[in-house]
């Protein structure tokens, strides 16, 4: 019969670590997984689209901070196209942000975080 207040074969608590160990090791990941983001937040990410006529760049967080755009690519008669690579650039600096974030996040492999 199983000792109250443990798990058996476990030697009581959590596989022999106290709840104080528990508790300042989660501490120290947050505290890491939150310098990790100010990190990340702090970098700036650039994509070009259609043969470099469009540049944009945007900050780990998120936000876009430059868009740049070759004169010889705009043309009054062909917005749509413009529109088209601007998304196109936007959208590919966004997912270098997400891969870093993965990167750095996942080493800390904790299910459901991200």
């Amino acid at each position: 019969m199983a000792k109250r207040g443990g798990f058996p074969g476990m030697g009581g608590g959590f596989g022999g670590m106290n709840l104080n160990n528990l508790m300042k090791e989660a501490k120290k990941m947050q505290a890491d997984i939150e310098k990790s983001q100010e990190e990340l937040s702090l970098k700036e990410f650039e994509a070009t689209a259609g043969g470099g006529a469009i540049t944009v760049k945007v900050s780990g967080s998120k936000e876009v901070k430059e868009i740049k755009i070759k004169k010889e690519v705009v043309d009054p008669e062909d917005v749509e196209m413009l529109e088209d690579i601007i998304l196109t650039c936007i959208n590919e600096a966004l997912r270098k942000v997400d891969a870093a974030q993965a990167s750095s996040m996942g080493k800390y492999n904790i299910p459901g975080l991200m």
